[in-house]
């Protein structure tokens, strides 16, 4: 915590956490291994307190306009945190390196405070290590065959961020290659930099894997927010690697519709679905950075179709979900078309239960019917089976199944930024990687690479027919006869999925999902967990953040269910 002045009002705290309403209280002086204190001399005896570990960005906001901390302070208290919790402690690993120039670009922006112009003014951030950023760190996507590649220029995502005051704070561990590299890899493992250990759970470590997973592919970005080591993060997602870690680390997430936040200068599984999303402590929150985010690029065509009100803030309020229909695609009469609910353990099952009671109780219409089991089942080859290597899986020797989109536009689209981001590396190509890999298979290859092996097979041109009838199928499944016939059938604004549950099905044609906690679990197969949070993902159709985003926020008010890890208290 940093020690601040007390604004000479106090008042109660709003269900939102907004910092102009809510009192914020003792902060110590003392930073720790960030350089010393800060601030100390100008400590009154009427103090209070940012308290970094669990301060929702919104609040750090307003501390920061109203000029009762700097965005050193907060730069500083963030870099004492990740060395207390992330290298030392627990050991949770999720940053995977912090930005160098970190503290000096928190120190030019400490006379300036956040406006509408740079709302982010001076506010930490941490992004995911397959993000372009054109400064002094590497861009590896936990590879070490990248290990050394910088990147020519920042992607358009954190030129926003910069632009609206951010300071980088660093890169986030994440599983490698967003998880498109080895069959059955754990998410949070990278070559680079290791595993990343879930804050609600960090001693359960077995050989190999955590036995509670931190959610991937955004797994360090998640686990970093959650455990009070930045102010936000941004991830990436193309089917589940935001929600997943946001259900794992009590979040709240924005998957964006496809073409809402630019994909350029990201390092790509598909082009098809890839894109960034904000990772945050609230709804109000991830809100704010959308509103940076969900700009045009001229060289992004999924962003020309942009679609985005004013101020995703404005219609936040506690009454959103009245009126509203919700889908619940959990039907008690076709019980063998239930992937969604019908796995859920009995505690898990009583936590969405009541998220849906809520529902209800602020005015939502809730449908309960299935959707047509296509939409999830997919349809014809759509995937296709690849050899399963990995030393560690107990299906090794066997074939499982792989997205036949995801495996061709695989090798297309990282060619493409290998040859056009990537500076300051000898790899070019895919081929480099595998090679390279290869070689050093005992840094390398704890998982194996049986993914890009398969991608590499591919003619790398998205020219096959396999491919084209693939991607056909996928938006004629999950699309056409999955999310938009059942809304339409059952006249829905938005459908609830326990979880990252409903991801894939959200994911193919590119459709918004917003996901919010709802409760704890405990538990993995039949073995004693620490509590670890579940939320509820609202899913729509494109461009519906807003709507999503709406009803997000009314049940966050009404349920106030996220709790911060424990165990990970303020130095």
């Amino acid at each position: 915590m940093i020690a601040v002045t007390k604004p000479t009002k106090d008042s109660s705290t709003p269900p939102d956490g907004g910092l102009k309403r809510r009192d914020l209280t003792m902060l110590p002086v003392a930073l720790g291994a960030a350089g010393g204190a800060v601030g100390a001399g100008a400590v009154s005896a009427q103090s209070a307190a940012v308290e970094v570990e669990n301060t929702p960005l919104s609040d750090l906001q307003d501390a920061l306009a109203q000029g009762r901390v700097t965005s050193s302070d907060l730069t500083r208290a963030y870099i004492a945190r990740i060395e207390a919790y992330d290298r030392q402690g627990p050991g949770l690993n999720s940053v995977r390196v912090t930005n160098p120039d970190a503290v000096a670009i928190a120190a030019s922006l400490d006379t300036v405070k956040p406006s509408a112009r740079r709302p982010l003014a001076g506010l930490p951030i941490l992004v995911k290590d397959n993000i372009a950023t054109g400064d002094r760190q590497p861009t590896t996507a936990g590879s070490l065959a990248l290990g050394g590649a910088h990147a020519r220029d920042d992607a358009p995502v954190i030129k926003r961020l910069r632009e609206a005051g951010a300071v980088i704070l660093g890169k986030a561990n994440l599983t490698e290659f967003a998880n498109i590299l080895a069959v059955g890899m754990p998410s949070g493992y990278s070559s680079i930099a290791g595993q990343v250990r879930n804050p609600y759970a960090p001693k359960l470590m077995d050989d190999h894997a955590p036995v509670v997973l931190p959610g991937g592919s955004s797994a360090g970005s998640a686990v970093a927010v959650a455990a009070g080591l930045c102010a936000a993060a941004i991830g990436t997602e193309t089917s589940g690697s935001l929600l997943s870690p946001a259900t794992q680390n009590g979040l709240v997430t924005v998957k964006p519709t496809v073409g809402l936040i630019s994909r350029s200068g990201i390092i790509p599984i598909s082009h098809s679905q890839d894109t960034a999303g904000p990772l945050t402590r609230t709804v109000r929150d991830s809100a704010i950075l959308l509103n940076v985010l969900a700009a045009r690029d001229t060289d992004d065509p999924a962003t020309h179709l942009l679609q985005r009100p004013e101020d995703y803030t404005t219609d936040l309020h506690k009454d959103g979900l009245k009126g509203a229909r919700i889908g619940v695609p959990s039907d008690p009469n076709d019980p063998l078309n239930d992937p969604f609910y019908g796995p859920l353990s009995p505690r898990a099952k009583g936590v969405i239960e009541q998220a849906i009671r809520v529902l209800e109780d602020l005015g939502a219409t809730v449908v309960r019917a299935a959707i047509p089991a296509i939409g999830w089942i997919g349809g014809p080859g759509t995937t296709m089976p690849v050899l399963n290597r990995n030393p560690f899986s107990p299906a090794k020797g066997t074939a499982g199944p792989a997205s036949v989109v995801f495996l061709y536009e695989l090798k297309r689209d990282l060619n493409l930024y290998l040859r056009d981001w990537a500076t300051k590396t000898q790899i070019r190509t895919m081929a480099d990687i595998i090679a390279f890999n290869t070689a050093n298979a005992d840094r390398t290859l704890r998982y194996g690479q049986d993914l890009f092996l398969a991608a590499e097979q591919t003619r790398g041109d998205l020219s096959e027919l396999e491919y084209k009838s693939a991607r056909a199928m996928d938006l004629l499944a999950a699309k056409e006869r999955g999310m938009d016939a059942y809304m339409s059938q059952h006249r829905l604004d938005a459908v609830v999925f326990p979880g990252a549950s409903g991801s894939g099905i959200a994911a193919k044609p590119g459709y918004p999902s917003v996901q919010v906690p709802a409760g704890f679990i405990s538990g993995v197969g039949k073995t004693d967990t620490p509590d670890y949070p579940l939320g509820l993902t609202f899913a729509g159709r494109a461009w519906s953040e807003a709507a999503l985003l709406r009803f997000a926020y009314a049940y966050e008010q009404a349920t106030r269910a996220r709790r911060p890890p424990p165990d990970l208290p303020a130095l």
